[in-house]
């Protein structure tokens, strides 16, 4: 134990588990008097402490009435945070490189290379003169103003705030349009999987990212090329000493490529809120507290302490325990329904909730600005099918879907995020998701032999959010309910666990996995409907400031002539070395696709803010307004893909009502 660290000692004597005691011992001397402060406030004195080297100490206990006692000890830092990164967590923030803006001449090169699968030699045709009239006249107009334009936002890039606009300016419900899930393994303790304990766990472990985050204790997000050279102490102790200005070029002399991490600070303490043509995303960064959400009912309670440190465990159990055993039964009007509704309707809802009773608008913004949403589920679903439409939208009633991200928990303990989508992507979010998995099984607070707490009175800690309606906001409720349930019903969800091939075996063959499974969607679609159609497979660009997505256009002249030979009318025989060769091909184009949007050198958002420019300066656009445009851009196969030892599965619905979403 070092000396500079304050200690938490907890007190376990037979089956009574005794509050935290914090111990802020002052080492001036060998011999020093030192005391237990209880939670009441109250001192029991210790007896005195033995310094025997300068880096250990000899604590002995003389505690009237506490015999027979067993001690676990654990530094300050310890229980706060998850680790202590040598490097702080933005260092590399400010001297990340800056988004490129693609030259125009390539943009429209790529983007008529996505329409050859889906249009004829004469429409393709046709199209390249309307590419080609935009390239010479419009569009080196709309570059030079973009250019210009980036030049002056030196601390984001050319597509960020076009981006938060798209999203926020949706009017569209953002359950089964926007908010994905991932599902958690579950813990591989049995024991350990019941809704009370990984709840407290898992809540505790939260708590602990965010506070390391929060005060920048938090590894950075660096990928490394090769992380036996880069994932080093050396590397950590050089980008530590460099100045933020000049730390990503060290980090790249080490061939490691530190990511983007601005959208962390909309991760905890943030919602959406929604407003008239444009949402608002909130954060109040000093909340201390958690919402709980059971059976449409809203509570909250504190995890930080007046001293910003987290609550004991045991309080965090109790607190919890009461909840799940709180016997009021499910709202006939639940408020949370409203967050399933077009924007629009949930936006004059809101004002109306706010007008009948001004104390709601109190109650609306203490769970917007919880630190996030615990979702504790009263029943189990067994089988995927069953655990994707819990964890995609569940009943529409235990949920408050505007939330950065909700941590759901079934009755059986199963766990899963739903996340908004509008303050980030899924960088944030797999990174939290990673470290509260692997924390609260490596590090648990609470065990099945852990009792709640006796020192603290729970009833009067929680608090339970209830809202006066009058009769617009329930008749509101009961629509917003009935569509709810109509657009959920309508969704087929679909788990396939394919075990024949392996991504080691397509490695071995020298095949990109992702492109082999773009191919398998393209050519299922092709079986069933006969045709090519607008695909779109999300790439991150955090590699760069403020990096957001990127499209990768999985359907190509290589995919679409698989498609014909092996489905075609006119359908060729094919030999084995022949599929090799289109294999090989369909994965070197989709390399070559994904390493461009990964670099920004993607058309898509390139595209979308030239046309956004043009729109702003009153410009009529007939690239733009092309069928050929909407077409490649009314999205029938949405796709997405990650993988991690602690995901069990994840997905998000079609983003179109006659397409598919498959991740």
């Amino acid at each position: 134990i070092t000396l500079a660290d304050t200690f938490i000692i907890v007190h376990f004597q037979f089956r009574k588990i005794f509050s935290l005691f914090v111990v802020n011992p002052g080492f001036l001397s060998s011999k020093v008097h030192c005391y237990l402060i209880l939670a009441n406030g109250r001192k029991v004195q210790m007896t005195k402490m033995f310094l025997k080297k300068p880096s250990q100490i000899t604590i002995g206990f003389g505690l009237r009435r506490l015999l027979q006692t067993s001690t676990v000890v654990y530094s300050n830092d310890e229980r706060e945070y998850l680790h202590k990164s040598k490097i702080p967590t933005y260092h590399f923030q400010a001297s990340l490189p800056r988004l490129p803006i693609p030259e125009l001449d390539k943009s429209c090169q790529r983007y008529l290379n996505a329409q050859l699968p889906l249009l004829s030699d004469a429409q393709h045709k046709e199209l390249q003169k309307v590419v080609g009239e935009f390239q010479n006249g419009q569009g080196k107009d709309l570059q030079k103003e973009l250019v210009e334009t980036d030049k002056k936002a030196k601390d984001t890039n050319y597509v960020s705030d076009l981006w938060f606009d798209m999203y926020l300016k949706d009017r569209r419900p953002v359950v089964l349009t926007h908010n994905p899930f991932i599902t958690f393994n579950d813990d591989p303790r049995a024991e350990y999987n019941t809704q009370l304990i990984r709840a407290s766990n898992m809540l505790i472990s939260s708590v602990r990212f965010m506070k390391t985050l929060r005060d920048e204790k938090l590894e950075p997000e660096v990928f490394h090329l090769n992380p036996a050279k880069s994932n080093t102490k050396t590397f950590r102790t050089v980008t530590s000493l460099l100045p933020s200005s000049l730390s990503w070029y060290g980090a790249y002399l080490f061939k490691a490529f530190p990511l983007d991490m601005s959208q962390y600070k909309n991760l905890f303490n943030s919602c959406r809120v929604p407003r008239p043509e444009r949402d608002e995303l909130i954060s109040d960064p000093n909340s201390k507290h958690i919402l709980v959400m059971r059976k449409g009912h809203f509570y909250i309670f504190d995890m930080l302490d007046k001293d910003g440190n987290i609550i004991p465990e045991t309080e965090v159990l109790s607190h919890l325990k009461y909840i799940l055993e709180d016997p009021t039964p499910a709202p006939e009007f639940p408020v949370s329904v409203l967050t399933t509704e077009y924007r629009d309707v949930w936006t004059r809802a809101r004002v109306q909730l706010i007008n009948a009773d001004p104390r709601n608008e109190s109650r609306l913004r203490v769970l917007e600005k919880a630190i996030f949403a615990l979702c504790l589920d009263d029943d189990q679903p067994t089988e995927p099918n069953g655990i994707s439409r819990k964890f995609l939208f569940g009943d529409g009633v235990n949920r408050w879907f505007d939330k950065s991200f909700q941590l759901i928990i079934s009755k059986g303990g199963t766990a899963a995020v739903n996340f908004e989508h509008s303050w980030g992507d899924g960088v944030a979010v797999l990174r939290y998701f990673k470290e509260v998995f692997s924390d609260s099984i490596q590090n648990s607070r609470v065990s099945p032999d852990t009792r709640p707490s006796e020192k603290v009175n729970s009833e009067k800690r929680v608090q339970r959010l209830d809202f006066r309606l009058d009769p617009f906001i329930k008749e509101t409720i009961t629509k917003a309910k009935q569509r709810f349930d109509d657009a959920t019903s309508s969704l087929d969800i679909h788990h396939l666990q394919y075990s024949k091939m392996t991504k080691k075996d397509l490695k071995n063959a020298k095949l990109s996995p992702d492109s082999v499974m773009q191919l398998a969607i393209q050519l299922a679609h092709y079986q069933m409907y006969g045709e090519n159609v607008g695909t779109y497979e999300s790439c991150s660009t955090s590699a760069f400031k403020k990096g957001r997505t990127e499209t990768v256009r999985p359907c190509t002249s290589a995919t679409k002539s698989m498609c014909e030979n092996l489905y075609g009318k006119t359908k060729k025989a094919t030999s084995a070395a022949e599929l090799m060769e289109g294999l090989r091909n369909c994965t070197t184009v989709h390399n070559q696709l994904t390493k461009e949007a990964a670099m920004g050198q993607g058309f898509d958002r390139h595209l979308f803010c030239l046309k956004n420019l043009g729109e702003k300066n009153g410009l009529s656009m007939p690239m733009f307004a092309h069928p050929a445009y909407a077409n490649i851009n009314h999205i029938i196969l949405s796709t997405s893909t990650l993988t991690d030892p602690s995901v069990l599965i994840g997905g998000f619905a079609a983003v179109t009502s006659d397409g598919f979403g498959i991740g």
